[in-house]
């Protein structure tokens, strides 16, 4: 896990304390796209169950998770594919 993932997970757990969490760096599989940085870690996948979603539509539970992780958002991350389970 690159140092770009591990901040996305110790926000995701500080945040939401999830049950069942996974991080997976995509970025492979967009270089050379618009977006992609040089040195990876442009573009992940989330898998995220946590109590804090329960009762939440998909709409809300992708805004509270992007409100989490905002910074990294607007500075590096690229793309993000969420998937609360």
């Amino acid at each position: 896990m690159g140092p770009i993932a591990a901040i996305l997970e110790s926000k995701l757990r500080a945040a939401f304390s999830p049950t069942a969490l996974e991080v997976i760096d995509e970025s492979h599989r967009h270089a050379g796209h618009a977006g992609a940085h040089p040195q990876g870690e442009s573009h992940f996948r989330l898998r995220i169950s946590a109590p804090a979603f329960q009762g939440q539509s998909r709409v809300q539970q992708h805004r509270m998770i992007n409100a989490a992780l905002a910074h990294e958002l607007k500075t590096r991350v690229h793309a993000l594919a969420i998937e609360v389970i």
